[in-house]
């Protein structure tokens, strides 16, 4: 069996977390091909796919959606699991009371859902450094407004336990059971 994953992200938060995505199946002796969603892809080469991007004001990059869209077809016909990164801080709960990843939920995962079935979808927390070298103009700026400030924190917040335990799941969910194969000896 061979998977793909592939990312979209526009710092590398997100591209960090699929390596270790990846990383996880790879030690797991699952193949890996690990690839941006903007590089030549054929879905039909693959037995399974992960894809994630980084969610800027609750959406998806775009490549990253039009890549799904563009190879839904491909893509419904394999197991498919979705995931990205997004919400910065420390805070499980939102102000309205909400789990905090469940409400960063980007728009397309219910787009998706319909679309190719994935198996799951997951929100992870991000990354946030305004004083990044690449950071534009706007992210620097958003910096100097303290309401802003408060409630989007610098820092790595990625949750690496979480990451692995969802990767560690999505290989349980490739395998055979080793009880089941037993059974069948």
């Amino acid at each position: 069996m061979r998977v793909l994953v592939a990312y979209a992200s526009r710092h590398g938060s997100t591209m960090g977390i699929a390596q270790r995505i990846a990383a996880e199946l790879e030690r797991q002796e699952i193949p890996v091909a690990f690839k941006r969603v903007d590089e030549p892809i054929r879905v039909e080469s693959y037995q399974a796919c992960i894809i994630g991007s980084s969610v800027y004001l609750g959406r998806w990059e775009p490549q990253a959606a039009e890549f799904v869209r563009t190879n839904a077809e491909s893509l419904s016909r394999r197991p498919v699991w979705l995931f990205c990164s997004g919400p910065v801080g420390t805070d499980h709960v939102d102000k309205q009371g909400r789990d905090a990843l469940e409400a960063a939920q980007p728009k397309e995962f219910a787009e998706f859902a319909d679309l190719i079935h994935p198996k799951a979808e997951q929100v992870f927390y991000g990354v946030y450094d305004p004083a990044r070298k690449d950071a534009t103009l706007a992210e620097r700026l958003i910096m100097k407004v303290p309401a802003i400030r408060n409630e989007l924190p610098a820092g790595d917040f990625r949750d690496w336990d979480a990451i692995e335990s969802w990767a560690e799941g999505i290989v349980r969910a490739l395998r055979p059971t080793e009880v089941g194969a037993a059974a069948e000896a």
